[in-house]
């Protein structure tokens, strides 16, 4: 019979061989007419859809852009201060509208896609951040305006005058978190070059950014300062604060020496007057408070011997550490905190609370505050005892018109912004986190003791005639020739001196004029300038009146200090230029607070004012 199969048997047996799997429908040959075809049809598949995508990501940009544009126009009208609350509240639906357009336009995935792509990616990225950071500001940070237009147009204080410490915890907290956000978004967007962009994205980028760098210098310090607030006014026990009236008549580093001291009780946010001192009650110590071996040899004992002289120094936590042990151990008790300010934010607080009752009878406004504390006191009261009650008085009933409620809250918050901006108010706390936030605003004053200032140099009056004549020297501080390009770039600071007292001053006795001196005809002004270098600076170079100047050279801090005398005879001027290097383009140069220019200065080479740092 026939085989027709196969069996596995002995060795003569033969292997089945496997069977074939079905391979399918063949692949298309792209040489063949059919398969080009196909292949023609993927590609213009694939390009439509990058045309898709690309005209969509092409359309969203539009739509942000305009967005932008729109948002950009309105950024420029707002700025988070005292000053414009209304405008932030007013422009802020449109505002957020805007944003809210450009954040979702270039949100979508497609979006996020395409920005992986060489040069374009870039462009996006860019208008992405921005559109974004934007919205989170507008969004979770510009809010807080609203809410601090309501608390100072009418909920700060309550019906018995007390502040309302309670609504200002809330606020503060809503200004913290308002400049976390701030913060990061300005972080987000100063990290975009604009220098990689095209020319139409860079400009508006920069501003963007100069505008987010704005509103995050100016919530920072704001929410460092709100969240002390209550605890400063006594909302977790009574606090006790030494106010130091200072004498701009008779110049110190930080603006005068120090005249009266009111004691202050804030107790659940009532503030009142507890007590006053004068300098005449607070004499020179015999055994001076210690000082550093760099105090010592900048200003020998007097910083700490006299009171007055503890705003020698430019730094006010140091100051302040000084009156606060001078008071523990010549009066006793707690102190809390030291708070300074001159006639000038005087007078603003003034023009906000109204006029205050004279001591000498009718009342004092504003405009008149300044020459009644400072020159006509001085004419009325020739013993130095009356002069500095009469001084002190003022003092007093100022601080106790503002503790009562006195004034509208908008315009004494708008005074208080100006004073602190012209360095005129500075504030020191004994308790460390408090003072830590603090430490970090300009209110603080803490030229030295911070890094935040590391950079920034310093120009400081300090009067030598141990008189009053400083209420007829005016000042001013400008900057010229500077050279913005090159390995070291400067800028010249002039100082101007003008002394123009009245043609009789010499009659008006030895506690405006000075004590007789045989090289020093009654009516001089004598004034160390004091220039401090940034932190690890060599000695700053000076001219006065065009010819080289130098003088005794310290190190405080740091710091490069070298101090230089100016003599003035009645209606003498005085020019003093100084050369301060330049960083990144730009210097802040700190200064003597005087009757006629504050306590800051700021130059830039492209122009533009930037918030103080």
């Amino acid at each position: 019979m026939g085989v027709t199969g196969t069996t596995s048997g002995g060795d003569g047996g033969a292997q089945a061989a496997p069977a074939a799997a079905d391979p399918g429908p063949p692949a298309p040959d792209p040489s063949a007419p059919g398969g080009r075809r196909l292949v023609a049809r993927a590609a213009v598949l694939v390009l439509v859809l990058v045309l898709l995508a690309a005209g969509w990501v092409a359309f969203r940009a539009w739509q942000a852009a305009a967005a932008l544009q729109d948002a950009r126009a309105l950024l420029g009208e707002v700025t988070f201060d005292a000053s414009s609350v209304g405008s932030v509240t007013e422009g802020l639906p449109r505002l957020r509208a805007a944003t809210g357009r450009a954040a979702a336009a270039s949100s979508d995935p497609v979006w996020h896609a395409a920005e992986a792509l060489p040069w374009a990616g870039d462009q996006l990225e860019a208008v992405r951040v921005v559109s974004t950071s934007l919205h989170d500001v507008v969004t979770d940070a510009m809010p807080a305006a609203t809410d601090l237009r309501a608390l100072v147009d009418g909920g700060l204080r309550l019906p018995d005058g007390r502040f309302d410490v309670d609504a200002l915890r809330d606020a503060a907290a809503q200004v913290e978190a308002a400049a976390t956000t701030a913060s990061r978004a300005s972080t987000d967007v100063a990290a975009l070059d604009p220098d990689v962009l095209v020319r139409p994205l860079a400009g508006p980028v920069r501003q963007v950014q100069d505008a987010l760098a704005r509103i995050d210098a100016s919530l920072g310090p704001a929410g460092d300062v709100a969240g002390v607030l209550p605890g400063m006014l006594g909302a977790d026990g009574p606090r006790t604060y030494l106010v130091l009236a200072l004498n701009t008549a008779e110049l110190r580093a930080a603006g005068g020496i120090v005249g009266t001291v009111v004691v202050v009780r804030a107790d659940d946010g009532a503030v009142s007057v507890v007590d006053r001192r004068s300098t005449m009650d607070l004499r020179g110590l015999r055994e001076p408070l210690p000082l550093t071996s760099e105090e010592l040899a900048t200003w020998d004992v007097r910083m700490g011997r006299w009171i007055q002289n503890s705003t020698l120094t430019p730094e006010f936590p140091r100051t302040a550490e000084l009156v606060a042990a001078r008071w523990s151990q010549s009066v006793g008790g707690t102190v809390d905190g030291v708070v300074a300010t001159d006639p000038v934010a005087v007078a603003g607080l003034v023009g906000a609370t109204g006029a205050v009752a004279d001591p000498a009878g009718g009342v004092l406004d504003a405009d008149g505050l300044v020459d009644a504390l400072l020159r006509d006191s001085y004419q009325r009261y020739t013993d130095p005892a009356v002069a500095d009650a009469y001084f002190g008085e003022v003092a007093e009933r100022l601080v106790a018109a503002v503790g009562a409620g006195a004034g509208d809250s908008q315009e004494l918050l708008l005074a208080g912004r100006r004073a602190v901006d012209e360095r005129r108010v500075r504030v020191w706390s004994a308790h460390p986190e408090e003072q830590q936030r603090l430490g970090a605003t300009v209110v603080g004053g803490a030229f030295t003791s911070t890094d935040l200032y590391a950079d920034q140099p310093g120009l400081f009056l300090d009067d030598t005639t141990e008189a009053k004549l400083g209420a007829y020297l005016a000042t001013s501080v400008t900057f010229r020739d500077a050279t913005c390009t090159g390995p070291a770039p400067s800028v010249d600071v002039v100082l101007g001196l003008d002394f123009r007292p009245p043609l009789d001053v010499e009659t008006f006795g030895a506690y405006v004029t000075g004590d007789p001196r045989p090289d020093v005809p009654l009516g001089t002004l004598l004034t160390t300038v004091s220039m401090w270098s940034a932190r690890g600076a060599p000695p700053l170079v000076a001219t006065r009146d065009g010819k080289p100047a130098t003088g005794l050279v310290t190190s405080v801090s740091g710091r490069t200090v070298q101090q230089i005398g100016s003599r003035l005879a009645p209606g003498q001027t005085q020019e003093l230029v100084v050369t301060v290097p330049l960083h990144d383009g730009a210097v802040t140069l700190w200064s003597t607070p005087t009757l006629t220019s504050p306590g800051a200065a700021t130059f830039t080479c492209d122009g533009v004012l930037h918030p103080p740092g």
